[in-house]
């Protein structure tokens, strides 16, 4: 299964500034996804990290693992979401994050294929195992976990 930026934000909280999947690749429900972002020296954290050498933080980049997480985890065959978008009003936190590694720095104009994998999956906390390349590179892995919490409005 594919989606495009329309089905990504129907299934995810977040929005510019913090949005950082543009794309969805592949995506098994409940088991596994490929995803894509696409970095641009537009990016605002650009101006202060840094304004002479301009790298992506290695924490975005986890974070744009737990995205990618979120969007497969809860998703059935149908491509529905059953679990923790924005739609139901549940949210997505880092509860634990072991084993970060960061390989190479990310900057403008890469592309970021985001490769995350399910360990365990509750209706409380999920594990996952993930990395990031950039050209067939692995530019960042990490083993995390999320957990799923009701937004209070």
């Amino acid at each position: 299964m594919e989606l495009d930026i329309k089905g990504i934000l129907d299934r995810l909280p977040h929005r510019y500034p913090m949005l950082l999947i543009d794309r969805v690749i592949e995506m098994t429900p409940a088991k596994s996804i490929v995803a894509i972002k696409n970095v641009s020296i537009n990016e605002p954290f650009f101006t202060g990290h840094f304004p002479d050498l301009p790298v992506m933080p290695g924490v975005l980049i986890l974070e744009a693992m737990a995205q990618a997480a979120a969007l497969f985890s809860f998703s059935n065959d149908s491509g529905d979401d059953s679990g923790i978008g924005a739609s139901n009003g549940n949210v997505y936190y880092y509860v634990g994050i072991n084993n970060a590694r960061f390989r190479r720095p990310v900057v403008p104009g890469d592309q970021l294929r985001i490769e995350v994998e399910a360990v365990r999956l509750s209706r409380v906390i999920c594990k996952y195992k993930g990395r990031s390349l950039v050209d067939g590179q692995v530019a960042a892995e990490a083993e995390f976990m999320c957990a799923i919490r009701q937004r209070n409005s």
